[in-house]
């Protein structure tokens, strides 16, 4: 393969819902370009994506899978990604390093709820759009309603350059209005025959023509200038207006294709070679400092690692981006993440499971190594005096989540070692080891999402393990003030420990004014600050641990331990065991012996008389409460509702975006344990939804003496 320059490079993400026919459309791209001698299927299981097992096990694709082309002198990077909103990931990694957006809508739906996320997340990242009607040959497909739906959707800048001349079994030929020509293919599809637009099709696409040249004209002065003199631009005027509309997203071009029946494709190929932007005319992208680095093939090397893949007999696969300058076999490159020294071997182009041996990659191109040492998937390795860290990829929060536990306890070692490798294949799989609930989480973006990763774990590690519901990370706090002392006293020949601690509780707001009298019982307590310390808790919230102790009744010395003592009941709070939070402790009296008081006894001390107060001050359960948004069709808006207020949601508000309702609410993370289930079937699988932790709010009293009952159960249980 040829070395390609930076401006001869373009890279191109394939994202939409799933069903749209991305994959089978990527497996005639490489047999069109030359890159495969015979299309597979993904019903035979033998294309180019969808080579992992799983994969072939669902019929779905799970990984975004890199594969490369030559066209006309052209070096066209396409990412396949996955269509899934389980799998998301793949459809965000792959906008990062890319800089063109090609939205695959399913002829038969029109834009669906996954077109819908998909072109948000090129809104997030200002990437361009091409949208690609696909499966025109399918019985139901109605390309005006589509054209219609997405007018809808996404206004005036979808602008079409080809139209079919008709959709269902028969279709075999597309008007293109850039062009001006038809093209038609045989029942094999393949190369078209190019033809004249016929009579009956010439006003139609005229009027198609002028709003192309208009919407072309439109992103350049000169361009508009001559617009207006002649109503007319040359083919390469359009082209030139068109790519910079595409850079600005002031227009998305919509095209026609048949993946399935190769026809449409080469067509296609065509306007991305000569007309999408290249890798040097998109922004620059910035490292981790805020500096933004150019695709300069002259530059500095470094390149940044966005995939992982593992794959029997290899081992890692390890995907990168050249940002900058180039690389060759055998350079020495510094890892800036892990400050590991790494020799580069071999680097390929990529097709898949295929790949092809290069002996450089510029600025801008994508490529992928093996055997790497000490790379890990968001890793960025650089030539001499560079030290650049790229970061730029962001994940979405998870929506679903499970504990999970190896049936057998001696699996358990290699069942954390298999997860953390998956995790490095897709970073929206994120494991947690909770110490507060006391199991292994794993959390992802849908049930099919952590299925996913339960079948790999039994096929392909060979570890059997089981799911289930996850504890709440519950927190306790109090609602008013109380007053304890504790005397601990303990005498067992020779020194003996003696510690005793009068304290006060009570909630704690922020920016509450500091205490100066109590009263309990018609008793005044006057407070006379000594000392304060503000604790921000590592699980949220805060203790506030006010020395008030006046005429040396307590030695300053043993402060810190009575301080140890709460933090320790904090840690495990009285009525379910959970952390504690929001709490004010005043210590203001006190004794202490000349020769037994030490800090274990006023650590004991403290600690029993912080527990004794706390459940004197009225202590509630506190659950997290989480910020819902759900995307959902205006058909299923009444059934979606009545299924978040049988969940305790309180419904914020309803808007409509792009032909969908969004509805945004707030809802206990209890309750969405099992949610995306539970959407997926009252819509169809055509909603999504996503959540952002928003506060800590109380359980109602039914629910808190369910879970204090609960908790007790579990304590006899294991006593």
């Amino acid at each position: 393969m040829k070395i390609y320059q930076t401006n001869e490079i373009k890279n191109i993400a394939l994202i939409g819902s799933a069903g749209s026919g991305k994959t089978t459309l990527a497996e005639s791209m490489l047999f069109g370009s030359g890159v495969i001698k015979r299309r597979g299927t993904v019903e035979q299981k033998n294309t180019v994506s969808d080579y992992f097992p799983v994969e072939q096990e669902y019929g779905y694709s799970v990984f975004p899978t890199v594969l490369h082309m030559e066209w006309n002198g052209k070096k066209l990077n396409v990412i396949d990604c996955p269509g899934s909103d389980d799998f998301v990931g793949g459809a965000v990694t792959a906008l990062n390093v890319t800089d063109q957006a090609v939205i695959v809508i399913n002829g038969q739906y029109g834009p669906e709820v996954g077109t819908m996320n998909a072109f948000r997340n090129t809104e997030k990242l200002g990437k361009p759009v091409i949208f690609l009607v696909n499966q025109l040959d399918r019985e139901h497909c109605d390309f005006d309603t589509v054209m219609t739906n997405m007018k809808d959707v996404y206004g005036a800048k979808c602008v079409q350059v080809q139209y079919p001349v008709q959709t269902g079994p028969g279709f075999n030929a597309i008007i293109d209005v850039l062009t001006m020509k038809k093209y038609s293919w045989g029942p094999e599809g393949g190369m078209p025959k190019v033809e004249d637009i016929p009579a009956e099709e010439m006003d139609k696409a005229q009027e198609l023509h002028a709003a192309l040249v208009e919407a072309a004209a439109e992103n350049d002065e000169a361009l508009m200038e001559k617009f207006f003199e002649e109503e007319a631009l040359s083919e390469d005027e359009m082209r030139e207006g068109i790519r910079k509309g595409l850079a600005s997203r002031s227009m998305f071009p919509v095209f026609c294709v048949c993946g399935g029946k190769d026809m449409g494709v080469r067509r296609l190929m065509e306007f991305l070679g000569n007309v999408v932007p290249f890798v040097d005319e998109m922004p620059k992208v910035k490292n981790a400092a805020g500096d933004e680095i150019a695709p300069d093939s002259n530059g500095p090397t470094s390149l940044f690692f966005f995939k992982t893949g593992m794959e029997p007999h290899i081992g890692e696969v390890s995907y990168f981006k050249v940002i900058s300058g180039s690389i060759k076999p055998g350079d020495d490159l510094t890892n800036a993440d892990r400050g590991s020294k790494e020799r580069m071997g071999q680097i390929f182009a990529c097709a898949g499971a295929n790949r092809v041996a290069v002996d450089e990659l510029k600025a801008g191109d994508i490529g992928c190594t093996v055997k790497l040492k000490d790379v890990k998937t968001g890793n960025t390795l650089n030539g001499k005096d560079v030290d650049w860290k790229f970061d730029f990829i962001k994940y979405p929060n998870s929506k679903y989540s499970r504990a999970i536990k190896s049936v057998s306890a001696s699996d358990m070692e290699k069942m954390m070692a298999a997860l953390q490798k998956m995790r490095q294949e897709d970073p929206t799989w994120v494991v947690e080891q909770s110490k507060e609930l006391r199991q292994t989480i794993v959390h992802g973006q849908g049930e099919f999402h952590l299925r996913t990763l339960k079948w790999r774990m039994e096929n392909n590690e060979k570890i059997q393990v089981e799911y289930s519901e996850p504890r709440i990370p519950y927190r306790e706090t109090i609602t008013k003030m109380a007053r304890a002392d504790y005397r601990h006293k303990k005498q067992s020949g020779g020194a003996g420990q003696f510690g005793e601690v009068h304290l006060i509780v009570e909630p704690y707001t922020e920016g509450m004014p500091d205490p100066t009298v109590y009263k309990f019982n018609g008793q005044e307590f006057k407070m006379n600050i000594k000392g304060k310390e503000e604790i921000d808790l590592e699980w949220g919230g805060k203790l506030v641990f006010i020395n008030s102790v006046v005429g040396g009744a307590i030695d300053a010395r043993f402060m810190p331990a009575i301080l140890k003592g709460v933090m320790e009941r904090m840690e495990q709070g009285p009525l379910t065991g959970s952390y504690a939070r929001d709490v004010r402790v005043i210590v203001y009296d006190g004794k202490m012996h000349p020769v037994d008081s030490n800090e274990l006894s006023f650590m004991l001390a403290g600690r029993q008389a912080f527990s004794a107060a706390f459940k004197e001050a009225g202590p509630k359960i506190l659950e997290p409460i989480y910020d819902l948004e759900v995307l959902v069709p205006a058909d299923y808006m009444g059934d979606v509702m009545s299924d978040l207020q049988g969940r305790r949601a309180i419904i914020m508000g309803m808007d409509s975006e792009a032909g969908y309702q969004k509805l945004s609410a707030k809802i206990p993370l209890k309750e969405l344990a099992n949610y995306s289930i539970s959407l997926s079937s009252l819509t169809g699988g055509r909603a999504s939804f996503t959540t952002t932790f928003a506060s800590y709010e109380l359980v109602p009293n039914d629910i808190q003496q369910a879970l204090i009952a609960a908790h007790e159960a579990e304590a006899a249980e294991e006593d």
